[in-house]
């Protein structure tokens, strides 16, 4: 197994489910329970290897990102990404949506969806997702989950979109304006 991989004859699609720090002075006290700095959500600097970093000996192309431009706090919103392996092997994506909020407070990038797909070199394939109040909302101060009215940037692509040269490809992203009445998720 590891010569087919080494050899390319099996394209490999794992991706990380934690980060890798450069050092360990960029990883806040034990004793500070502050999440500033810490995981993928929080970390703002830039990581050895990041959460969802993977290697593939093709790359993939992703465009055509379908999100509607408004929603209310109580909507589901489907998303929709077309993926082209561009490369000139057989392959698996591992397709990540990312949520950016402009709320304060909020994480620089939350995951909030990922499929796997194969496609084959030149194929292309339509992915969708579909994002609930509870995927849109975040966690206030006293702790319950709400979705506000917020504007919410939607990534799509192999990787965080903080780190675009750490991906098997591009990242298509759109623009998101929720809006009504707090949503209360219980």
């Amino acid at each position: 197994a590891l010569a087919d991989v080494l050899s390319g004859s099996y394209n490999p699609a794992g991706r990380l489910p934690l980060t890798f720090y450069a050092s360990d002075s960029e990883v806040p006290p034990l004793d500070n329970y502050s999440m500033e700095n810490r995981t993928y959500r929080y970390f703002k600097g830039q990581p050895l290897f990041p959460f969802g970093y993977g290697l593939s000996y093709s790359t993939f192309k992703f465009s055509d990102l379908k999100v509607q431009s408004t929603a209310a706090t109580t909507d589901n919103v489907p998303v929709e990404v077309t993926v082209k392996n561009t490369g000139k092997v057989d392959g698996d994506e591992v397709v990540q949506l990312y949520l950016k909020h402009d709320a304060e407070g909020a994480p620089i990038s939350a995951l909030k969806g990922v499929k796997r797909i194969y496609l084959k070199a030149g194929e292309s394939k339509t992915v969708s997702f579909e994002l609930t109040p509870t995927e849109l909302g975040l966690v206030n101060r006293s702790g319950t989950l709400v979705n506000n009215a917020d504007h919410i940037k939607v990534f799509v692509g192999g990787g965080q979109p903080q780190y675009p040269t750490l991906t098997s490809g591009n990242a298509a992203e759109a623009d998101l304006q929720i809006s009504g009445e707090p949503f209360y998720i219980h």
